[in-house]
């Protein structure tokens, strides 16, 4: 199962917290994480295995949408920060409507991100 991790910058820490949490599920051999550029070297870092896309900016949210639009990505662990302006939020919005279109699960906090990985 391919699911993505998507953090902004101030949600960074937040986000390799919670992979390490739950790295029992997400290090088993069935799920592939992929993930945008900044967001992966720091779950790189803390010893998963992550294959890399851009960054946020750089086209990488548009990226990881054209995986949920293929049918390959089946979740998506999105920690937005929203009191700060992106200035991609248009493709974060693509991502968003995409996952509702293709009815894939999308988790944006880490209460919802609990929720999804219990149900692995």
């Amino acid at each position: 199962m391919e699911i993505a991790i998507i953090a902004h910058d101030g949600k960074k820490k937040r986000m390799v917290e919670f992979l390490n949490t739950h790295k029992d599920v997400l290090k088993q051999k069935s799920i592939q994480l992929i993930s945008t550029g900044t967001t992966g070297t720091r779950a790189q870092e803390a010893g998963f295995e992550v294959e890399r896309f851009l960054s946020g900016p750089y086209g990488g949210d548009a990226q990881i949408a054209s995986r949920v639009a293929e049918g390959k990505c089946k979740m998506v662990i999105f920690f937005r920060d929203p009191h700060e302006k992106h200035p991609h939020e248009p493709d974060i919005t693509m991502l968003l409507r995409l996952c509702d279109v293709h009815n894939v699960p999308l988790a944006t906090n880490p209460s919802t991100a609990e929720l999804l990985i219990k149900a692995i």
